[in-house]
Formats: C-alpha cells, structure tokens, sequence
C-alpha cells in the first residue's frame, strides 16, 4: 500500500491518489486518520512538505524507523485539482 498523507486531505493528497489512479491512499496527517497500523503496511509514505515527514516520525518513532517517506515539497497553496497542483504531481511521478 502506499500512503498520501497531508494535514487536511482536501488538496494535494486527494488530487494525487485521483490522478494516479487509485493506486494511493489519502489521509489526514491527524491523530484520529493515520494509524500505527496503517503506518506499518505503507510501502511507501509520501507527505507534502518536511513538517510533515516530521511529525510521523515523532508520533510513530517505531513504524517509521525502516519506512521510506517521500517528501514531494509540494505548498499547499493549491486546490483540488487545481492545474499547477497536476502539474506538479506529475513531475514528481
């Protein structure tokens, strides 16, 4: 499984997992979203900026040890879907 994760999942981590076909999961980078659980089956994390890399390390120290976290350095100026958002995303894969 691989893991969009972004504050709210509004913008940037829905418009990802729709742009590549359902092949991501989208969540909240909150205590009541992201799970050690889920955490631990990811194959792979991408987050939108290095605050929140940080803040999965911190709060799950254990499962994200050995995990391989992407930080696409994405703002989140962008809205859903919103063409410069895409064109970014798309750079990134």
């Amino acid at each position: 499984m691989k893991l969009f994760i972004c504050n709210q999942a509004k913008n940037r981590s829905p418009t990802a997992a729709k742009l590549l076909g359902g092949k991501f999961t989208s969540l909240y980078n909150r205590e009541n979203m992201l799970t050690k659980e889920l955490l631990k089956e990811a194959d792979v994390v991408y987050v939108f900026e290095e605050i929140q890399r940080e803040e999965i390390e911190r709060r799950f120290p254990e499962q994200s040890a050995n995990k391989y976290i992407v930080n696409l350095d994405i703002s989140g100026n962008y809205s859903y879907e919103q063409p410069g958002l895409v064109k970014e995303l798309l750079e990134a894969f």
